[in-house]
């Protein structure tokens, strides 16, 4: 299916720079930034404010809400979705000497989210972590090390808070109290 034509009004600056590539209805707002190689995935939302810089891909049926700030190197899963104001931050310096402590160059760990994984408002995840496949992300965290999957993290930095049972990781039960 193609984009209707008012989201494409919308997105055409940021979607006719080379590398930028998409699957069909794919949602998106006003003034979203993607620079280039940046794949979207089938139905993928994008709300405003929302910058990508690429290489990044995008799976199906994903969400990120307003305002997230996507860095190089990263790989989000299906059906993932990621709170307003969040940031994937991949950037990363050497220490270097006492003229510069941030010595060059600057590099990009990769950071990978499993399907299904749920970032909270406000998380920050830092380069070279992976959040596994059905993770929770509590709003406000900030991620430095690898989370598990089935799994809610929450705190500064993130912690395990529990383990989803068999039923809560199929999603027949609401985490709700």
């Amino acid at each position: 299916m193609q984009l209707s034509k008012r989201i494409l009004l919308r997105a055409r600056g940021a979607f006719r720079r080379p590398g930028v590539s998409w699957g069909s209805k794919l949602r998106i707002g006003r003034a979203v930034a993607l620079t280039g190689p940046v794949t979207l995935g089938d139905r993928v939302t994008l709300y405003r404010n929302v910058e990508i810089e690429g290489p990044v891909t995008v799976g199906a049926e994903s969400f990120l809400n307003r305002d997230c700030y996507v860095r190089p190197e990263v790989t989000i899963g299906e059906r993932v979705n990621i709170g307003a104001f969040c940031r994937l931050v991949t950037d990363t310096h050497d220490i270097g000497g006492p003229h510069r402590r941030a010595a060059s160059p600057t590099r990009h760990d990769p950071i990978v989210i499993g399907d299904g994984a749920w970032l909270g408002v406000g998380v920050t995840v830092l380069g070279g972590v992976t959040i596994g496949a059905g993770a929770v992300v509590a709003a406000g965290s900030l991620v430095r090390s690898d989370v598990a999957p089935n799994t809610l993290v929450a705190g500064i930095p993130a912690k395990l808070i529990r383990s989803f049972d068999d039923s809560e990781a199929a999603g027949d039960v609401p985490l709700t109290g």
